[in-house]
């Protein structure tokens, strides 16, 4: 088994060769026993020569079995190998997705006031948006773009913690349309957030709303969208027939959003 310990590459991308081996035994191993390597060829982008060469080698080292026809299996040797290989592979990106990808993640904010690129800014939350400060603040991050006041901003090299609490979602329920009772819309004006949005889930709830004299920011993909509003930080109304609000209340439960069904009895 190759060595991706210290931070090395596996064996499989050591060189071209290694590579190709190892797809070429994957190829096999998915389209045994009946195996075109034309196809093969195709999907690892080499010449059919080339796979009939690696194929040959493969042969020799015990890893493939050649029957009559075109027919290959790949052998306990050649398993082990691959899956060895594979752990190779899975523990590099590993690394690369936790020590490498992490080091360079590049997030956007929103610069509250004219910065230059290399600065280290304060990090806070308005509106469920997040917006660099170059004042500073207690979550910091560097920038890596400039930018003018108003303007997107690159920023890196988080440190601290963005400073805001979870906004809550208030959901009023909406009888169906086969139901006899009706809502006066006067009530969806009554409970709208001072500051955040209002969501409608269902055709009842949309007619619900469009007759009062709120507005619905958001219409589809409700049950994601409010509890993403939720966990940054604002408040939302969420209109919704009741047949749809255990869909939409397990996602703030699963997002652990606070949350709130109103009482339709006391309208």
């Amino acid at each position: 088994m190759g060595d991706t310990a210290g931070g090395g590459s596996p064996d499989v991308l050591e060189n071209k060769r290694s590579a190709t081996r190892y797809q070429v035994l994957v190829e096999i191993a998915a389209r045994q026993p009946a195996v075109s390597q034309g196809e093969g060829a195709d999907a690892i982008g080499v010449t059919s020569q080339a796979v009939s060469d690696y194929v040959r080698d493969l042969v020799e080292s015990g890893y493939v079995e050649k029957g009559g026809r075109g027919r290959y299996e790949v052998t306990k040797e050649g398993v082990d190998w691959l899956i060895s290989r594979t752990d190779d592979l899975e523990t590099y990106l590993e690394r690369v997705n936790s020590d490498v990808l992490e080091s360079v993640e590049v997030d956007a904010a929103i610069a509250l006031d004219d910065v230059a690129e290399g600065k280290e800014v304060g990090l806070v939350m308005r509106d469920g948006v997040l917006h660099a400060n170059p004042a500073g603040g207690t979550a910091t991050a560097v920038t890596v773009t400039s930018a003018a006041r108003g303007e997107a901003v690159g920023v890196a090299d988080f440190e601290g913690v963005v400073d805001y609490e979870t906004g809550t979602v208030s959901v009023l329920p909406v009888p169906t349309v086969t139901d006899d009772e009706r809502l006066d819309p006067d009530v969806v004006s009554t409970h709208v957030p001072d500051e955040g949005l209002v969501a409608v889930a269902g055709t009842e709830a949309y007619a619900l709303v469009s007759r009062s004299d709120a507005s619905p920011d958001v219409r589809f993909g409700t049950a994601e969208g409010v509890a993403e509003a939720g966990m940054l930080g604002l408040d939302v109304l969420l209109v919704a027939v009741t047949d749809e609000i255990p869909r939409h209340t397990s996602k703030l439960r699963d997002r652990n959003v606070p949350h709130r069904v109103l009482d339709s009895d006391a309208f």
